[in-house]
């Protein structure tokens, strides 16, 4: 009896020593330093008939901005049909140099640098000041625009200097894949009050091309086999045309006739006065208004809205790289296409656009739905944006786009920008409670906190800094009042002095990720994104 029990604890213990402890499985998706699955990346640009197309898409794509904010500011300042034609010329022609010399000397990311809402706030303080009245309203209209023209000079400086002295690029260096999801995230999601609320204005027009977008590039792709690469590639192209006609045989069968004016402005596709208004040919040029004016204060209020769209184009150039299927961008690089930008914003003050230069939100979206992150595709929009700029009767029948349309453009394509943000949490430890705060407080309150502004705006007619000094106002306002700005300091705060030493802190930030990517020659595939043409790395070498 003695042997059995025995023998029993002695094969019990021999069953204990053989089990083993399971290992944690492997993870259900390996992180990938390029996105996969891309028709076409930067280097590898599409046939020429396709290229053309796809740039003819993204020009379509940025005209809905470039319209928006001239026909909101030119009314305000005194002018007329023909300053605001005129303005949107100046927009396209400058918007297309600025995109030329981003995708040559900048970072080399196939974005748009068009027209950006943050200088619209201090843009639209400089035209309530009433130092600019005048008993003629265009008198009035050249003085305010030379006003903005000098506060744009100025303010560029802010983006020149930090771009090209090396600054942003120290700051880059901080940057974490942690701390960039909720900057590059809100550089899209924070855009959704120019998205549904637009295709608000005219439901039946707005609320068909959204549907149809999400139907053609998501739906119709997988049923048609032939066809597929159209609906991948093209679905902004065939919904805006079938949509646009659809607007347009409403206009002439007098639907809207003796409507609200609101409406009839929203919806119509011959109430924009531009076509009548535009010339034929006019090429717009330096000084076009008048010699500048300039002013301390709101030069001031100009420079915080420049480092606001500074952040937020940082998040819109990481985006960029992200969905063009290019490695993480090197410190250096930024710092290269942040000065460049600041350049635009210098050329935007000499030719007179009554705004600022960024990054386009909506066309880095556009490299997502496509798949498409060719460079010369962006360079062939450019091309686009030059050539209806000067032909101003054949640009003004695209602008007679409804607003609507491009809206419900803006529901996909800023939600995509957004998601080139998310994309970055593979890096990250998702099961560490630091990196969930970062999170979690930079995102809440990045949304929070410009509600709370924007809506005091809204209400009151005024931020909540209201004080008899209007550039002191803008100078608190603005960044607050920006989604991205507000998310991407608190995270990039955040992640730079909570417990950050520790190596295991470092690999939940997911830094040791981008270690290699920190230098320019630290992997070599960077040099094949992101070098200049013509061997000019030789004489600008990067860091």
């Amino acid at each position: 009896m003695l042997r059995v029990q025995m023998r029993r604890i002695v094969v019990k213990y021999l069953n204990m020593a053989a089990v083993k402890v399971p290992e944690d499985p492997p993870p259900p998706h390996l992180p990938k330093d390029q996105l996969p699955n891309v028709y076409y990346c930067i280097t590898s640009p599409p046939p020429w008939p396709e290229a053309i197309l796809l740039g003819f898409q993204h020009y379509l794509v940025m005209l809905g901005t470039t319209i928006i904010i001239p026909t909101a500011l030119v009314p305000q300042m005194g002018g007329g049909d023909t300053e605001k034609a005129q303005v949107i010329q100046t927009v396209l022609f400058v918007a297309g140099l600025n995109t030329l010399l981003q995708s040559w000397f900048g970072t080399r990311l196939p974005v748009v640098i068009g027209a950006s809402y943050t200088f619209v706030a201090p843009t639209i303080s400089i035209i309530l000041s009433g130092r600019w009245d005048d008993p003629d309203p265009v008198t009035r209209f050249r003085k305010i625009i030379r006003a903005t023209q000098g506060a744009f000079m100025v303010a560029s400086t802010i983006q020149i200097v930090l771009g090209f002295s090396g600054l942003w690029r120290t700051v880059a260096r901080f940057l974490s894949p942690i701390s960039v999801v909720p900057l590059v995230a809100l550089a899209g999601f924070g855009l959704y009050t120019y998205a549904f609320p637009g295709v608000g204005k005219c439901v039946e027009v707005g609320l068909p091309e959204l549907v149809l977008l999400i139907f053609v590039s998501q739906y119709l792709s997988t049923l048609l086999y032939r066809g597929k690469f159209l609906c991948d590639r093209f679905s902004v192209l065939i919904t805006i045309s079938i949509v646009w006609i659809y607007a347009h045989i409403l206009t002439i069968a007098g639907v809207y006739n003796g409507k609200p004016l609101t409406t009839q402005i929203s919806c119509r596709t011959d109430r924009a006065g531009l076509i009548e208004a535009a010339p034929w040919i006019r090429v717009p040029y330096p000084f076009q208004w008048g010699p500048p004016s300039f002013d301390a204060g709101e030069a001031f209020a100009m420079m915080m809205a420049a480092l606001v769209a500074l952040v937020e184009s940082t998040g819109g150039l990481i985006g960029a790289s992200r969905l063009a299927s290019a490695t993480p961008l090197p410190p250096s690089i930024l710092g290269r296409g942040i000065g460049w930008q600041g350049i635009g914003i210098l050329i935007s003050g000499l030719f007179g656009t009554a705004n600022g230069s960024s990054v386009a939100i909506e066309n880095v979206g556009l490299l997502g739905l496509t798949r498409v992150g060719s460079r010369r595709v962006v360079q062939i929009s450019a091309g686009f944006m030059l050539f209806f700029s000067v032909l101003g009767k054949f640009g003004a029948v695209f602008a007679s786009i409804p607003a609507p349309i491009a809206a419900a453009l803006y529901c996909v394509l800023f939600a995509y920008a957004g998601t080139g943000g998310l994309s970055f949490l593979q890096f990250c430890q998702l099961n560490s409670f630091r990196n969930k705060f970062i999170l979690a407080i930079s995102i809440f309150l990045g949304l929070s906190i410009p509600q709370y502004f924007n809506e005091n705006r809204a209400v009151k007619g005024y931020g909540p800094v209201h004080t008899s000094a209007q550039w002191f106002n803008d100078l608190v306002n603005v960044p607050f009042s920006s989604q991205a700005f507000v998310a991407g300091v608190l995270a990039f705060f955040f992640d730079n002095t909570l417990e950050k030493k520790e190596e295991i802190v470092r690999k939940e930030r997911g830094k040791h990720w981008w270690d290699r990517f920190m230098a320019f020659k630290g992997d070599a595939r960077s040099s094949e994104f992101y070098s200049l043409p013509l061997n000019l790395n030789q004489y600008f070498p990067s860091v």
